[in-house]
């Protein structure tokens, strides 16, 4: 992990970092797996700044494996306002990130593309954007995701633990959302699942696995 804290960051925009973490090469068209990262794939600690406070959530374990056999890419979005409200910069972001994959790598899972959006509107200097494009709630993130891997969104899924994330899906065209914690609901052409036990995240690994049946039909 030293090697990735130590190369230059993968800043597309003073705002947007984008980083592909894996090699692995994908069909055309592919659906992925769009994770929110604080409060989902890790404990939220309220603007996680210190690698060694880092915990992963055991429940995104299994979903995230299930994606990887099946050959879906993983995808991570997450709003990062702290950068622009000056809590911490992008250095001590690039060793939280990198803390955060170097844990599930030790769990035999892994993701293949990072994207984190540090634009707000209580921000400074070029950060201070009020409703930027890229930060959920607007899809900007999952689009430009979808850009650089080639994804079939409609198909794709998304889990967060904020209703952001779900708008986010829905704006970028996705059909169905997990809310960690959160109430069932459905909207115009966009289904909201809640996650909160192993009943519901055996629906979230089904939907996985149908997507990797389809993709290997």
């Amino acid at each position: 992990m030293a090697d990735r804290i130590g190369t230059p960051h993968p800043l597309s925009e003073p705002g947007l970092w984008v980083e592909q973490t894996g090699g692995r090469v994908f069909p055309p068209r592919s659906p992925a797996l769009f994770l929110d990262r604080d409060g989902t794939v890790n404990v939220d600690t309220d603007y996680p700044s210190d690698p060694a406070e880092i915990e992963l959530r055991p429940q995104m374990l299994p979903v995230i494996a299930a994606a990887n056999r099946a050959g879906i890419p993983v995808v991570v979005v997450t709003n990062q306002s702290g950068i622009a409200r000056g809590y911490f910069g992008w250095d001590v972001f690039a060793k939280v990130n990198a803390r955060v994959l170097e844990l599930l790598d030790g769990q035999g899972v892994f993701v293949d593309m990072v994207l984190a959006c540090a634009y707000h509107e209580a921000g400074v200097g070029p950060l201070a954007v009020a409703d930027h494009p890229m930060r959920k709630p607007n899809p900007g993130m999952l689009t430009e995701g979808g850009r650089r891997l080639d994804l079939d969104l409609q198909r794709s899924l998304i889990v967060g633990d904020k209703l952001a994330d779900m708008q986010a899906g829905q704006r970028a065209g996705l059909s169905q959302g997990w809310l960690v914690d959160g109430e069932a609901a459905v909207q115009p052409r966009f289904a909201i699942r809640r996650l909160h036990d192993d009943h519901d995240v055996g629906g979230l690994l089904a939907a996985i696995e149908t997507l990797g049946r389809e993709r290997g039909a």
